[in-house]
């Protein structure tokens, strides 16, 4: 793909989404420890400097996709939950129907998971107040989403809900780092199998994760 110099704001909005489209692509392909912006620049196809012109750096672009990713999430949330929790169960049951639908939709989207993973310790960084600014803006928005949608399903968690879903995110983040696991974890695992008793996949250690987590918050009778 090779570019000729944007001159308006619609070129240049184009080009902002050949680069977070290219990105995206690269997370497909790697974990985002290996998303490097020599290898962005020559895949989008254009010089590195130019890529800076559009974000400051590579961690900008990443943090840009968390965003667009989390909302996309938050929108196939917000049709999967009703769908799948019965208004008129009991709360212990709504809690366990929540867990379950969010194991497996976050399961679903790993590379979501990996740039949870990475907030904190690698995205944040290397990025300016102003970038930071309005990256923590955009994530207090989907937060207020996330815990408006749960509360409307679990009212019973009440003040508890932002809370939970912070907690729910973190955990993803976490989680992610151990699936799937090293080649040399897999064969220690095959010659001595006692030593992946505790070994779960992403979507039955979120389960578990999130199971516990709503049991703690929710009211006792």
């Amino acid at each position: 793909m090779t570019f000729q110099r944007a001159r308006s704001e619609e070129q240049r909005e184009i080009r902002r989404k050949a680069i977070l489209d290219t990105a995206a692509a690269m997370l497909d392909e790697m974990p985002v420890a290996e998303v490097s912006l020599n290898e962005l620049s020559r895949r989008v196809g254009l010089a590195k400097s130019n890529v800076l012109r559009y974000f400051e750096s590579r961690e900008a672009v990443l943090l840009e996709l968390l965003d667009v990713f989390l909302g996309d999430w938050l929108a196939e949330l917000t049709d999967d939950l009703p769908a799948g929790i019965d208004a008129g169960a009991a709360p212990e049951a709504r809690a366990a129907q929540l867990a379950e639908i969010l194991s497996r939709s976050l399961a679903d989207r790993k590379v979501l998971c990996d740039l949870f993973g990475a907030q904190g310790g690698v995205l944040e960084h290397n990025v300016s107040v102003e970038v930071v600014k309005r990256h923590k803006r955009a994530s207090l928005a989907r937060l207020a989403t996330m815990t408006e949608l749960l509360r409307r399903h679990l009212p019973e968690l009440g003040d508890d809900t932002q809370l939970f879903c912070l907690m729910a995110l973190v955990s993803a983040g976490a989680l992610s780092a151990y699936v799937p696991p090293p080649p040399s974890l897999v064969a220690a695992y095959a010659e001595e199998p006692a030593l992946g008793v505790l070994h779960l996949d992403l979507r039955d250690a979120l389960r578990s994760s999130f199971t516990a987590a709503l049991v703690g918050v929710l009211p006792r009778a």
